[in-house]
């Protein structure tokens, strides 16, 4: 059975647009192309579609994509890899919720009894689920950021690399606070967090307003990202894209 390329849009969620792009690049050919020009996929580009979506959703470029696919032999031997990818990125981020809704829960204790937070007599738990390197995979769109991120890395201590994490997950849990009490992303201690942001971020790199903005919007445009970032906040990626695309235009321009 063909199913035109409208159709396999409708049931995807891939735009038209998309799938002969995907064409285009030698992603996705269709099965055949009728004689009203129109494709058709079968089957097999069903599966394939499948596979790269799921790898996209993976936080996966088309060029790593490509490469991934070009390199298999079996699919369904694939497929297994890629549920068994997707399985620990689904632990890891149920990890990282149940760590900020715990951290969420003590704070609100605490504040309300005047007494510490009962994790911190383990303070490893604070940081269930978000590991150091998860801040540092995604920089494939910033060759030159990773190049920094690594080169600083390779340098530093365990103890140091943790404290660098801790200092990370602090920002991202003010932004959410700062969001959280109905703040306009212009607003100033929005932008003062987005300051501290960015000078440590050129403690590494001398970042252009055009660089900084880029970064804002993989908060979003980046899978891997925009989750870690919502499951602090829903919201939470967008609101940090938004801010930062302030503070460029208003500092860095």
């Amino acid at each position: 059975m063909a199913w035109p390329i409208a159709e396999v849009a409708r049931m995807s969620g891939v735009t038209a647009r998309t799938l002969r792009h995907y064409d285009e690049i030698g992603l996705l050919p269709p099965a055949r192309i009728g004689t009203n020009g129109h494709r058709y996929y079968e089957e097999r580009q069903l599966l394939l579609l499948q596979q790269i979506l799921v790898l996209r959703a993976l936080g996966l470029g088309l060029p790593e994509i490509g490469r991934v696919l070009a390199a298999q032999v079996d699919e369904l031997e694939a497929l297994r890899g890629h549920l068994r990818r997707l399985l620990a990125e689904r632990d890891r981020l149920d990890a990282l919720a149940g760590t900020v809704s715990r951290t969420i829960t003590e704070l609100e204790r605490s504040r309300k009894d005047g007494r510490p937070m009962t994790s911190i007599n383990r303070p490893e738990n604070l940081f269930e689920g978000v590991q150091p390197t998860q801040y540092g995979e995604n920089l494939r769109d910033f060759p030159e950021l990773a190049e920094k991120v690594e080169q600083r890395t390779s340098t530093m201590s365990q103890a140091e690399i943790e404290a660098g994490h801790r200092a990370r997950t602090a920002q991202m849990i003010r932004m959410a606070e700062v969001m959280a009490a109905g703040t306009p992303a212009d607003a100033g201690p929005a932008q003062a967090e987005v300051d501290a942001q960015y000078r440590m971020l050129k403690e590494l790199w001398a970042v252009s307003a055009t660089e900084f903005r880029a970064i804002g919007r993989s908060c979003v445009e980046n899978e891997q990202w925009r989750a870690a970032y919502d499951a602090i906040a829903p919201g939470l990626a967008e609101y940090q894209r938004d801010a930062m695309e302030v503070y460029a235009t208003a500092r860095l321009s």
